[in-house]
């Protein structure tokens, strides 16, 4: 049995250890956030755990490998979203890598695409903690579903059966510009469909990549 007395000793350390990973690991993401920026951070960190149990938001990892994976990792897009970029997040989930870009740029706006109703339901928990509700629209329909509104980039990092959804993405993005997370077989995927685009390999990894096609004139 869980003791539930432990929990909130449990997160403060587990808090702890996220800013700190935070901290330690910026600077080779080309990141120096402010101590209110890593809070924000922290408040959506804890509310992914508070719920990660109960929807598979994440997989289990520890509170360093959360900050260095799904956060810093997410924070490489923003070198590739020009100031004032609407974007579209398909297949968002947990709200990665979106959540995280958008509580550090203040001037992006964000569509978070999201088929499963729970998860919608936490993104809008998040929203409202990370005090993202003017900037950000929530879709709780698939991505074929969801107009393509006034965005000119489309971000994916985890969406299942990534491959073998590219060409009905790649048709629904129409012009807009790419940023893409994964391996070998998105590259493959890619260079299948005669996406032209350049690669970014994380920080701290090597297999994992950053796939940038730029927006169409």
């Amino acid at each position: 049995m869980r003791d539930e007395n432990s929990f909130p000793h449990l997160f403060y350390l587990m808090s702890n250890e996220f800013i700190e990973a935070i901290k330690k690991h910026q600077s080779v993401f080309g990141q120096n956030l402010s101590d209110e920026k890593i809070a924000l951070l922290n408040d959506y960190y804890e509310l992914i755990q508070e719920d990660n149990e109960l929807l598979h938001l994440v997989a289990p990892c520890s509170a360093e490998e959360f900050a260095v994976r799904h956060i810093l990792e997410s924070l490489t897009m923003l070198g590739s979203l020009p100031l004032k970029t609407r974007f579209a997040d398909i297949g968002t989930g947990a709200g990665l890598p979106a959540i995280p870009c958008l509580i550090v740029r203040d001037d992006l706006r964000g569509m978070l695409i999201e088929s499963k109703a729970k998860k919608t339901d936490f993104l809008q928990k998040a929203v409202e903690k990370c005090k993202l509700e003017k900037r950000v629209k929530i879709i709780n329909k698939q991505f074929e579903e969801a107009r393509n509104f006034d965005i000119s980039y489309v971000s994916c990092r985890a969406l299942d059966k990534f491959t073998d959804k590219l060409p009905r993405i790649l048709k629904w993005s129409e012009k807009c510009g790419l940023l893409f997370f994964g391996g070998n077989s998105l590259r493959e995927a890619l260079q299948k469909n005669r996406v032209k685009f350049k690669e970014k390999l994380m920080p701290m990894s090597e297999q994992r990549f950053l796939f940038i096609s730029k927006k169409q004139k």
